[in-house]
């Protein structure tokens, strides 16, 4: 087996935290870009978000491949192990994240083809509220610090309570003309994504506080107020 350096071993583990970092800024990126096409009713800004996806993918691809090569060549433990495993499923979120920005995408092409519903404030609302929990849980990822990952888990009831909201309103235009359905529904769907993009967050978050502590919280009740032993 080839060996390797220390400094070999610890720029690898470096490059492997930019690659999920750069990947978590593109898929922010998208994030914002696709409820500003939806706001400033862009459909070239729709498109051209979706057709950037395809970075997203290949920094998965690239960071799998780094994390399996880690693995087999360097049987790390402990600490080092943890670091790896957190970073494959880090990458699997935020994937999955560029994949549901693409999803509002495509509402919002069907959006842009008619008047728009209603005045938009909830929906921007709640990705701004996701976006800040992206980024807030992979600064946590950065800093090691299991506290704003903890912050980061608790703030998912937010978005939770405010895609509610937009549903009941969206509710009440499906009820008073058949003809605003198509409209609310995929006003409502792009709520779901959003809602969606903010539990990956809190994956993300649950995942920091297993790098840090090397305890699995996921599914844990945080809707009853519970949180990690801090100690």
């Amino acid at each position: 087996m080839q060996k390797h350096t220390s400094k070999t071993y610890e720029a690898d583990l470096e490059r492997l935290q930019e690659k999920i970092l750069r990947m978590g800024g593109l898929v922010e990126d998208s994030i914002a870009k696709a409820m500003q096409a939806l706001v400033d009713r862009r459909p070239e800004l729709a498109r051209d978000t979706m057709a950037g996806d395809h970075l997203v993918n290949r920094l998965e691809v690239e960071i799998d491949e780094q994390c399996i090569e880690l693995l087999a060549l360097r049987q790390p433990a402990a600490g080092d192990l943890r670091l790896i495993i957190t970073g494959l499923k880090i990458s699997t979120d935020l994937e999955r994240i560029g994949d549901l920005a693409v999803n509002m995408c495509e509402r919002v092409l069907e959006l842009l083809e008619a008047p728009a519903l209603k005045p938009l404030i909830d929906l921007p609302r709640m990705a701004d509220k996701a976006r800040g929990m992206l980024r807030d849980s992979l600064d946590a990822y950065v800093r090691r610090d299991p506290v704003l990952a903890q912050d980061v888990c608790a703030r998912d009831d937010e978005v939770d309570d405010l895609n509610k909201q937009v549903f009941r309103e969206l509710l009440t235009y499906m009820l008073e003309n058949p003809a605003n359905i198509p409209r609310a529904l995929s006003l409502g769907a792009i709520g779901r994504y959003m809602e969606r993009i903010a539990d990956h967050a809190t994956n993300i978050a649950e995942m920091v506080i297993y790098l840090v502590k090397g305890k699995d919280i996921r599914h844990m009740a945080w809707k009853a107020g519970e949180r990690p032993n801090e100690s």
